[in-house]
């Protein structure tokens, strides 16, 4: 399945749908901080069952409670619709937390 990598400006009409998510460096990404290490765990646990769901998986980083996530389609050289659209999933996991 080919994806088609969004354009710059398809990517910032996406990005007014998720709070705090940015474009930079052909990756949309967003910083989480939850009330512990313990959450921030359970929290990238969620993501990781719907990333592998989506078979698309995300770059991130966890320092105690700060969550960092970058999305982009390696196969596509920058973001497409599966970014935009793990990125919903993860908005709506984090919503429990």
């Amino acid at each position: 399945m080919s994806l088609k990598k969004l354009s710059t400006e398809e990517i910032k009409t996406q990005l007014i749908q998720l709070s705090n998510w940015e474009y930079n460096d052909e990756c949309i990404e967003k910083t989480f901080t939850y009330a512990d290490f313990k959450t921030a765990f359970a929290v990238m646990t969620r993501i990781a069952f719907e990333a592998e769901a989506q078979s698309h998986h995300p770059d991130w980083t966890n320092v105690y409670n700060t969550l960092v996530i970058k999305l982009n389609t390696h196969d596509a050289g920058g973001v497409t619709q599966k970014d935009i659209d793990l990125a919903h999933a993860i908005e709506k996991i984090n919503t429990r937390y």
